[in-house]
């Protein structure tokens, strides 16, 4: 794999002591009722420990007394005893503990008999993301690449997101994701028959500002469109939407992974043109116009290597 440079820390995680008394039996969980009818809406943070640009917006929006005007709004911080073993030295480490949390929300995990941290933070989370219409899963990524929606391919997702218009690049899953079950694919919000919208939104590299502003951006993006608040002030730019549909998950199989080029995601590649090999397997495009997107910055085995896109039109 291709050595990069250490990140820039732009943003590092602060004391989150002071939010951990929430108000629905829940540590670090808030919600706020407005107590006239309209949805409920989720903001989640920190699903990854290391994603510090969730922290950032999930406390904008408890700090600066966010309340809704119709429905309920609900703001999380899910991983914290991840994000509370962060070290500037080693920045990605704190992604999790044991499991990924984006990945064990289905019933084989959740009323399963293995035990970590992140399984009992979930189990104790999942009362709070069933109860909720709509949710919004704020994430980043390992390398400083342009933010992007992650949403299962449900109409209602596709509109909200076009909609909203920031990001202007969005992941479609027509099949999942393809290595494990996320929260958005969690109860009905995984139901093609479910009017519930759940999307995470990528904002860029973990520790930068410009994702820290794009995520608290995005979080109140989402509350306006859902008729929670007023629309921001600063609407989103006129940009053509580009969507990309997820073909293939590739999960690293052997420790001698490795792309024939350094990537940091967003390239394409010809059909049938070697991505990567994986031991004997080789990783090839399977299509033209294959686009590549968050391709692994390290070798670990059992997590994902790099996903395979292609244009939607």
């Amino acid at each position: 794999m291709t050595s990069f440079a250490p990140p820039k820390l732009e943003v590092v995680p602060r004391d989150l002591s002071a939010y951990r008394q929430g108000n629905v039996g829940v540590d670090y969980v808030h919600r706020f009722e407005s107590g006239k009818p309209g949805p409920h809406v989720v903001i989640n943070a920190l699903t990854h420990g290391n994603e510090i640009c969730g922290m950032v917006a999930a406390t904008h929006l408890l700090d600066s007394a966010v309340r809704p005007k119709i429905g309920t709004l609900t703001v999380s911080f899910s991983n914290v005893e991840a994000y509370e073993t962060f070290d500037t030295d080693k920045p990605f480490d704190s992604r999790q503990i044991v499991h990924n949390m984006n990945r064990i929300w289905s019933p084989e995990w959740l009323d399963g008999h293995e035990d970590s941290p992140e399984l009992r933070r979930i189990r104790t989370l999942r009362p709070v993301m069933l109860a909720a219409d709509h949710i919004l899963d704020i994430h980043s990524t390992s390398q400083d690449v342009t933010p992007f929606w992650v949403y299962p391919a449900f109409e209602r997702n596709a509109v909200a997101a076009l909609a909203i218009g920031r990001p202007h690049v969005h992941m479609v899953m027509p099949d999942g994701l393809g290595s494990g079950v996320p929260l958005i694919q969690h109860g009905r919000h995984g139901l093609p028959d479910s009017q519930c919208v759940a999307m995470v939104v990528e904002c860029g590299q973990h520790f930068l500002q410009a994702s820290a502003d794009l995520a608290t951006q995005v979080s109140l993006d989402f509350l306006a469109h859902f008729g929670l608040i007023d629309q921001p002030a600063n609407p989103a730019p006129n940009i053509q939407q580009i969507r990309l549909e997820l073909l293939r998950t590739c999960v690293i199989q052997t420790t001698e992974f490795k792309f024939v080029r350094p990537l940091i995601g967003f390239e394409t590649f010809a059909k049938d043109e070697l991505i990567a090999t994986d031991g004997a397997l080789e990783i090839r495009a399977p299509c033209d116009e294959c686009t590549v997107m968050m391709p692994a910055r390290a070798v670990i085995v059992g997590r994902e290597g790099v996903y395979l896109t292609r244009p939607l039109s």
